[in-house]
């Protein structure tokens, strides 16, 4: 079959990037034909993939989607296609990938009545609806449990049109036989002392991730714990307004931003505890990626996938609502207990060697070859 998958922006980081990339490969090694139309593509193109790079621009981001969807849409006139896989919300899919949570709960419980009178919520609204509303007919990838009630209550979307896919981690990232001469190599590599801790945050939109809430934890530690411990923020952001926080704070040189990057798999083994103190997280895979290298979690309960820590024990899961105060004891509890960082390591590989933790591509490519165009 020939096949369209459409996504607003491509590059190597991005968490819902790396899904899309990782299903179209699955359809593709099974013999079906790739095209992708987009309005920006960072990195290598796979062998034989069509990649359509929409010529649009625009002011606001809701008239270069609806630019972008009319342009699509044109082309996919002209030259028509079995399925068109969306991994944002808009009209016209056949599949959707659920990577974003409900946009009009957040609209009515997050903003005013002023912002539901704006065309930026007019568009986003629409598109959602577009996807969910019991007149649609496209199917609804979903990578968290959380969203689906959501959307049922907004849209009275049809149960059946939901698919509950597994979480899809590389299999890459899991910790290979010689993990302990990589974390060596890795922390000679960055001048890490065997008294020394590395705290690690990866994920693109540090705001939402909730850096600012790790950098007040890492402010708040024991002076001498304190002294003996760095943090990495690594992902596709401008650090600008948190390396000022971080100055503000006196932290100094113990912080270091880096852009994202291929080889995080390192970064899980050298590192001693992953923070991810985030805001929302629809699912974060981030936390699955660390609890199969074996690297402890401290993450915040509205992650999707936080649930999978704790199932694991293989790290700590903070309260709901969010306090900071017990970020910060938290934080300061699993650095200065090595034996219970043992611990949680050694349970999160016993857990990453027989949960199904791998299968989404090959669920999601099921799905998307089973169903008959909207």
């Amino acid at each position: 079959m020939q096949l369209a998958f459409v996504l607003y922006k491509y590059f190597p980081f991005g968490g819902l990037q790396r899904d899309f990339m990782r299903i179209a490969l699955e359809c593709q090694q099974r013999g079906h034909q790739i095209r992708v139309y987009t309005l920006i593509w960072e990195g290598d193109i796979p062998p034989g993939f069509e990649v359509l790079v929409a010529p649009i621009k625009a002011v606001f981001n809701h008239r270069r989607n609806e630019k972008l969807s009319a342009w699509m849409a044109a082309d996919l006139e002209k030259r028509p296609v079995d399925r068109l896989i969306g991994f944002n919300k808009m009209p016209g899919l056949d599949v959707y990938y659920a990577a974003d949570g409900c946009f009009e709960d957040k609209a009515q419980n997050l903003r005013g009545n002023l912002y539901r009178r704006w065309g930026r919520y007019r568009h986003f609204a629409d598109y959602e609806r577009a996807v969910f509303a019991p007149e649609s007919g496209t199917q609804v990838l979903m990578i968290s449990e959380v969203q689906q009630p959501l959307f049922v209550k907004h849209y009275a979307t049809p149960a059946e049109r939901f698919h509950l896919l597994p979480p899809g981690i590389s299999h890459d990232r899991r910790a290979p036989d010689n993990a302990a001469e990589i974390r060596a190599a890795f922390r000679k590599e960055f001048d890490l002392g065997d008294d020394q801790l590395l705290v690690v945050q990866i994920g693109s939109g540090f705001k939402t991730k909730g850096v600012d809430r790790s950098l007040k934890a890492l402010a708040a530690l024991p002076a001498e714990l304190r002294k003996r411990t760095r943090l990495m923020v690594i992902g596709q952001d401008d650090p600008k307004v948190f390396q000022l926080q971080s100055a503000t704070l006196g932290l100094g040189d113990q912080v270091q931003f880096l852009k994202g990057r291929s080889d995080i798999p390192r970064f899980l083994l050298g590192a001693d505890l992953l923070i991810h103190p985030a805001y929302n997280e629809n699912t974060g895979t981030v936390l699955l990626e660390a609890l199969v290298a074996g690297l402890p979690v401290l993450v915040s309960r509205v992650c999707g996938y936080a649930h999978y820590i704790e199932e694991a024990d293989s790290g700590l899961v903070l309260d709901e609502p969010f306090e900071q105060a017990q970020l910060d004891a938290y934080l300061a509890r699993m650095l200065e207990h090595p034996s219970a960082r043992v611990d949680w390591s050694r349970n999160g590989l016993a857990f990453a060697a027989t949960a199904d933790l791998y299968s989404m591509p090959q669920h999601a490519a099921d799905v998307i070859l089973a169903q008959e165009a909207v």
